[in-house]
C-alpha cells in the first residue's frame, strides 16, 4: 500500500534520533498528517515543529531515546485510520501525534479509543470529541475547532459589524468554525455558505457574496485553498472594500505566498511569531534558522507536543508501557510544560484552555508582518466540556 511505502526514509530518520546501535527506541511516536496535496504545508509544519522540539531535547523524550515514524494520511479518512491501526498494532507506538484534519481524526477515533494509546492532535479539535465522544487518552494540543472562530465572532461584534457574511469548506471543522463564530457574534449573518472541501475556484461564490452587500466577511479556508480564495477576492476588488476576517487562513506559509495581497486581513489565533515570551522567541529563531522559513501555528503545536511528551514521560520516571499512566501524566503536564503560548492547560475534556488574540496583516519596512490588535479571550474554554462524561 502507498501509505506504508516510506520504510527506508522512516528507518533512516529513526536511526538518527535513536542513536547508533539502538535496535528500538525507548519511546516510539507515530506522526500522521497530510503531507501531500494543497494542504501539505500544514502537516509538514506540525512534523517539523515536533522534530525540532525533539532535537532540542537531545533526541529524547523524558530522557528516553526517541524514534518518530512518519506517515502521510493524504487527507483521506480511510488512509488515516489505516495508519493509526498500523502504528498501534504493528509499530507498538507509545503515542500518536498529528492526526490530520477533523474528518480524518473522526475516522481514527475508534482505534484510538479501543487501544488506549495516548493520542495528541496538533491540528483538529472537532466538536464531537470535545463533548460526548471525548476520550481520556485523546488530547487536543492545538485548539478546539470552534475557538478561533469564537474569538473572531466576538471581535467582529465588538467592531460593530452586524451583517457579516460567512463562508467555509463543507466538512466537520468548517461547520464547527461557523458555529463558533455565530455563538459569539450574536446576530443573524447576512448568509452562511459551505463550499466543497478542497475547492479552488470561488468566483461564483464571491459574486454571490458581493451581491448580498454584507458589511464584513468571515471565512475558514486553509493552506493553498486559502491562498486561492484571497487572491480571487482581491482580483474582484473586495479586499480593499470589505472588512476581511478569518481563522487558520493567515500563517507563515500563506503569507509567504500572498505577500502584500494579504495586507489588511484580520484573523484569530492562540499563537503568533510575535508573542513575547522566552520559549516562543527561541522557537521562532531556531525554527527559522533550521528550516529557512517562519513557523506557523501548526508548527508551534507540533513543537509544543515534544515538550508536553517530554514532561509527561519525566513524571513517570521514564517507565513506559502503561497507557493509562501516560495519559494521566500528559493531562497533568498540560498545565506545567513550557508552551510557546505561555499559559496553557487541558480542560476536563482534554481540550485547551488558552488565550486568543486578534491579529492583522500589515506593511512593514522591507515587507509585511503582523500586529496584535486585541486579546479577545483570556483562559478561554470551549463550549462542549459539560457534554464530556469522561470515563
Amino acid at each position: 500500500m502507498q501509505v506504508f511505502a516510506k520504510g527506508l526514509a522512516v528507518l533512516a530518520a529513526a536511526a538518527t534520533l535513536a542513536g547508533a546501535g539502538a535496535a528500538r527506541a525507548d519511546i516510539t511516536v507515530g506522526f500522521s498528517g497530510v503531507l501531500s496535496g494543497p494542504q501539505a504545508a500544514l502537516g509538514q509544519d506540525q512534523y517539523d515543529g515536533l522534530m525540532l522540539g525533539i532535537e532540542q531535547l537531545g533526541g529524547s523524550l523524558g530522557g528516553q531515546k526517541a524514534v518518530v515514524l512518519r506517515e502521510d494520511d493524504q487527507l483521506k479518512p480511510d488512509v488515516g485510520a489505516q495508519i493509526v491501526q498500523k502504528f498501534i498494532e504493528r509499530d507498538k507506538v507509545d503515542a500518536v501525534v498529528g492526526l490530520g484534519f477533523s474528518n480524518v481524526l473522526m475516522a481514527e477515533l475508534r482505534r484510538i479509543k479501543d487501544s488506549g494509546v495516548v493520542a495528541i492532535s496538533t491540528n483538529a479539535g472537532p466538536a464531537p470529541i470535545a463533548g460526548r465522544m471525548c476520550l481520556p487518552n485523546l488530547f487536543v494540543l492545538g485548539w478546539q475547532n470552534d475557538s478561533m472562530s469564537e474569538a473572531m465572532g466576538q471581535y467582529v461584534k465588538d467592531q460593530g459589524y452586524r451583517r457579516a457574511y460567512l463562508m467555509s469548506s463543507n466538512y466537520q471543522a468548517g461547520k464547527d468554525k461557523l458555529a463558533g463564530f455565530k455563538r459569539f457574534y450574536g446576530a443573524e449573518p447576512a448568509d452562511e455558505i459551505y463550499t466543497q472541501l478542497g475547492q479552488l475556484d470561488y468566483s461564483a461564490e464571491i459574486s454571490r457574496m458581493s451581491a448580498a452587500s454584507p458589511d464584513a466577511l468571515f471565512v475558514f479556508y486553509t493552506g493553498g485553498v486559502g491562498v486561492n480564495f484571497v487572491r480571487q477576492l482581491r482580483q474582484a476588488g473586495l479586499m480593499e472594500k470589505l472588512p476581511f476576517f478569518s481563522e487558520s487562513l493567515i500563517d507563515s506559509n500563506t503569507l509567504a505566498a500572498l505577500k502584500e495581497q494579504a495586507v489588511g486581513a484580520i484573523y484569530g489565533t492562540p499563537w503568533a511569531t510575535t508573542l513575547d515570551n522566552p520559549k516562543n522567541r527561541k522557537f521562532v529563531e531556531t525554527f527559522q534558522a533550521k528550516y529557512g522559513r517562519l513557523p506557523s501555528e501548526y508548527a508551534a503545536a507540533g513543537y509544543d507536543a515534544a515538550f508536553l511528551l517530554d514532561e509527561a514521560v519525566r513524571k513517570l520516571d521514564g517507565k513506559l508501557g502503561d497507557s493509562k499512566a501516560l495519559a494521566a501524566a500528559v493531562k497533568t503536564a498540560g498545565a506545567t510544560f513550557p508552551s510557546v503560548r505561555g499559559k496553557f492547560a487541558f480542560n476536563t475534556n482534554n481540550m485547551p484552555v488558552q488565550n486568543f488574540y486578534a491579529y492583522q496583516v500589515v506593511k512593514e519596512a522591507g515587507g509585511i508582518g503582523v500586529k496584535q490588535l486585541a486579546t479577545v479571550f483570556t483562559d478561554h474554554k470551549d463550549a462542549y466540556a459539560a457534554d464530556c462524561k469522561m470515563k
